[in-house]
């Protein structure tokens, strides 16, 4: 991908496609991880949340899905979908569950390598 500076006002802006705007976009948005306590130790909620949210925002992202896309193919609300994204809210392993089949389905096929035969 090339990339194109334009120069406006004495500053520097990069042009970006559309789609890869929206999916930087998107990548920002993403929770973040839970600071350690006083003893290095990490509240386990919060991070399993955070953790959960952006495993399924990345591979959301990869199948080129918005979240109105993936909650019809899941079958749960777009509004639940957002909820458990922005870490809001903690997911049902049902839920989880659903979310992870819709994603495997619709991430794009990887062709086979053929392995090597052991001598």
């Amino acid at each position: 991908m090339t990339t194109q500076t334009l120069q406006l006002d004495g500053k520097a802006y990069v042009v970006l496609e559309r789609d890869v705007y929206e999916r930087l976009a998107t990548l920002a948005k993403m929770p973040s991880m839970p600071a350690p306590d006083a003893e290095g130790n990490y509240p386990a909620v919060e991070y399993a949340r955070a953790s959960i949210a952006r495993s399924i925002m990345q591979d959301r992202i990869k199948a080129g899905l918005s979240q109105r896309e993936l909650a019809e193919l899941a079958g749960i609300r777009a509004e639940t979908l957002c909820r458990i994204e922005t870490g809001k809210h903690t997911a049902s392993v049902p839920t989880i569950e659903k979310i992870d089949r819709a994603l495997k389905k619709a991430m794009p096929r990887r062709p086979k390598t053929k392995k090597p035969k052991s001598r």
